[in-house]
């Protein structure tokens, strides 16, 4: 083993970053929709996805965070 392994190669960090940036961005856009239906089934289901974009834009971001 080399010195830094524990370390997230550069291909890695790439692709995490392009996965943060995709929830981060759906997370936003399911929001948006939560607060223009005026439907409550639609309401509650773009909350619901919003909410599974942000917990997996959290987890990417504590695994980068445990990686640092």
């Amino acid at each position: 083993m080399t010195n830094g392994s524990c370390a997230i190669q550069t291909k890695s960090l790439t692709i995490l970053e392009d996965q943060m940036q995709h929830e981060f961005l759906a997370c936003v856009k399911a929001e948006h929709y939560a607060n223009t239906f005026q439907d409550a089934s639609l309401k509650a289901l773009a909350t619901q996805l919003a909410n599974g974009h942000r917990q997996r834009y959290d987890r990417l971001l504590n695994y980068l965070n445990s990686h640092a």
